[in-house]
This record gives structure tokens, C-alpha cells and sequence, in this order.
């Protein structure tokens, strides 16, 4: 059995170094919401912006998922992300990574996006389908799935070229198993993972969802991690 650890992250990493890889050298891109340029280490044949609002500082209100630590000191743009002080069609390119769980209103960044990107622009969208409480009190939204974003992207201007689905219902589940330990030991102070027949069954139950997850057929129509959006401006 090979379980990828992590394959939420894993999988989007790579969706993200290949699509910007096409990207053309010297193209103009602006990671919005850009938190701690992950991915800028993928833009190097770019010109790169950041921007962010620059107010998370990794403990948040203590509740929920929390980094503990956070550097808001490379960004290049600290703003709104529905108000970016740049002039329209500023942008050849714009990222918007796990972002837009974290805005009161997404569909105004998505405006927001549509005035500054130039026409034939590529629009790149990760975010999850759903997910625990994280960041708070910055978080506003589980998810969104493939109908939000072919509803609301079109009347925004833009043409969806590929949907992408991170994960399935199977590699879901093994996530939120492998997470129970965590969740045990801080909403109910029990150190479960000492527990041998919690470990015997976590490995029988993570290998029953590891052989479902390769023979998946369309399952993650129903859950998954999330989605990858790659869309053209008209």
C-alpha cells in the first residue's frame, strides 16, 4: 500500500508547477491573497505581484485549524482583495490559491479579478470543495464546487478551460482518518493514538480506502479535497 502523505497539498502543488509552467516568460502575474508566497517559487519565468490583505497572523481567534506562525512581510500589495489598487488590465496572469473560503464575498473578487486582468488573461483558482474551520476568523466558506464556478465565472467574463477535481470521496475519508488522533487529543484530551486497536483498525480502514481511491469511478463528483480552475479572460 502507498499512501502519499498529505495528497491534498501534494496533488495541488503539482497542478500549480505545471499549469504555470505554460505560462509564457516574462508574463505579468499576481498571486492574490498570496499569504506566504508558497507558490512564487513556481513563477520564477514571470514577473511576479503579491497582494494580501496582510492582517492573519497565524494564531488568529484560536479556534480551528491555525498555523501558530505567519510572515505578511514579502507581500507587495497589502489591500482588500475585492478593491486592488492597480489600474484595470494590469495583469497577464492571476493566482488565487485556497483563497476564496476566506472571503465574505467571493464573487466580488472574482469582478475584482475580471477589471484587472488583460483580455486573453489566464485566471488560475484553487480552493477547497470542502474543508475543516481554518483560519479563523477569517473563514466564511467550506467550499465551492464545480457549479459555482461555472455560474459565476461566465457572467464575469471569463471561459472556463479546465476543471480539475483534487482527490475523491475514498482519498477524503483516509484525510479525515488520518486527522482523528489530532482531533482526539484536543476536543476530547485522549491520546487515542496509544491505543492499539485504534492503530489496527486506522491501517485496516486507510488500506480498505486506498484500494477504493485507485479504483474510484467518478466518486469524488459526490466529496473530494477540492478544485482547480483554469479559465481565459474574453
Amino acid at each position: 500500500m502507498t499512501i502519499i502523505k498529505d495528497k491534498n497539498s501534494y496533488t495541488r502543488n503539482q497542478w500549480l508547477k505545471k499549469t504555470l509552467a505554460k505560462i509564457p516568460k516574462n508574463h505579468k502575474i499576481l498571486d492574490a491573497g498570496a499569504g506566504q508566497l508558497q507558490f512564487k517559487k513556481y513563477c520564477k519565468h514571470l514577473k511576479y505581484t503579491s497582494q494580501d490583505f496582510g492582517e492573519y497572523d497565524g494564531k488568529g481567534d484560536n479556534k480551528g485549524l491555525q498555523t501558530k506562525t505567519w510572515d505578511n512581510s514579502k507581500i507587495d500589495i497589502k489591500s482588500d482583495i475585492i478593491k486592488i489598487p492597480v489600474q484595470d488590465k494590469s495583469f497577464d496572469v492571476i493566482m488565487c490559491t485556497e483563497v476564496l473560503e476566506h472571503l465574505p464575498e467571493p464573487i466580488k473578487a472574482i469582478k475584482e479579478f475580471s477589471r484587472i486582468l488583460k483580455s486573453n488573461g489566464k485566471l488560475i483558482i484553487t480552493a477547497p470543495f470542502c474543508s475543516l474551520t481554518h483560519f479563523t476568523p477569517y473563514y466564511f466558506y467550506n467550499g465551492f464546487s464545480k457549479y459555482w464556478y461555472e455560474k459565476i465565472l461566465p457572467q464575469n467574463g471569463f471561459i472556463i478551460e479546465e476543471v480539475s477535481f483534487n482527490g475523491n470521496f475514498f482519498d477524503y475519508l483516509s484525510q479525515e482518518i488520518c486527522r482523528i488522533p489530532y482531533m482526539a487529543s484536543k476536543y476530547s484530551k485522549i491520546n487515542i493514538i496509544q491505543n492499539i486497536f485504534y492503530r489496527l483498525v486506522n491501517f485496516i480502514l486507510l488500506k480498505i480506502l486506498n484500494n477504493l481511491s485507485k479504483n474510484s469511478k467518478n466518486s469524488e463528483e459526490m466529496l473530494c479535497f477540492g478544485l482547480h480552475i483554469l479559465a481565459t479572460k474574453k
